[in-house]
């Protein structure tokens, strides 16, 4: 039986736990050879080993730190050496940084959650946006956060990071309206992660959907049959929820 993403190549980032490892490892169950981007390097060989066992598609694993914006920009050149072009885009690595009063955040705090979850996602969209467009389908999903649209008391930080990603979603969305690439915001909602064991200490982790099946609803969003883009899609324990923004 042919996989719907058959001969694709993508690219994933925070590879190595939580939402990233296990998108990852979806993609490659449909056949996509996964481009896995962390800094734990662990992490990573754990997927290797997990997606050879299941016998599907293949990765190739890249251990970098996204506040090192010289290694984001040699990643697109890596991929346009080997490669020359790529067909999907998870932009899901993120910090939480201190949940916290902003006016207590110290400077450097603030600083590396922009960093790492808004300079390091435009940086990729620069990098990678060629390679995309020699895609017959280039597909683009940015991770984002309900607290984007709460900004939820004493998570200033993050929540800011979200909307920032969500503007360069829908912004780049709009730049490309006439190639073949779609760009997607996706919510993944509460979900069992380290992050949110961080953010929420007394939650019961079990109360809350397994990042396994928050990225089965990833999967669809970057099929070459999927045509919208600038949209906003938001994972929910019984459905995936789309979004109409306002023009």
């Amino acid at each position: 039986m042919s996989k719907s993403l058959e001969g694709r190549l993508a690219v994933v980032t925070g590879a190595s736990r939580g939402i990233g490892y296990f998108t990852a490892l979806a993609l490659a169950k449909e056949g996509a050879h996964v481009i896995a981007c962390a800094r734990t390097v662990g992490g990573l060989e754990e997927l290797d080993d997990a997606i050879k066992a299941d016998g599907n598609g293949s990765a190739t694993l890249v251990p970098m730190d996204l506040a090192d914006m010289g290694a984001i920009d040699r990643l697109g050149g890596s991929i346009f050496t080997r490669w020359g072009k790529l067909d999907i885009m998870v932009a899901n690595a993120a910090v939480l940084g201190v949940v916290s009063p902003l006016a207590h955040l110290e400077a450097k705090v603030f600083e590396q959650v922009m960093n790492v979850n808004v300079t390091a996602t435009w940086r990729l969209i620069r990098s990678l946006e060629p390679l995309l467009l020699q895609s017959d389908a280039g597909r683009a999903v940015l991770i984002s956060s309900g607290v984007a649209h709460t900004c939820r008391p004493f998570w200033g930080a993050y929540a800011a990071s979200k909307a920032a990603v969500e503007a360069l979603g829908r912004t780049w969305a709009a730049e490309t309206a006439h190639t073949a690439i779609k760009v997607t915001n996706f919510d993944p909602g509460r979900t069992r992660t380290a992050m949110r064991a961080q953010a929420a200490p007394g939650e019961d982790p079990m109360t809350l959907p397994h990042p396994s099946e928050v990225a089965e609803k990833i999967v669809p969003l970057v099929s070459p049959d999927f045509q919208e883009s600038g949209r906003l899609f938001v994972s929910r324990e019984d459905r995936l929820k789309d979004y109409r923004l306002p023009e």
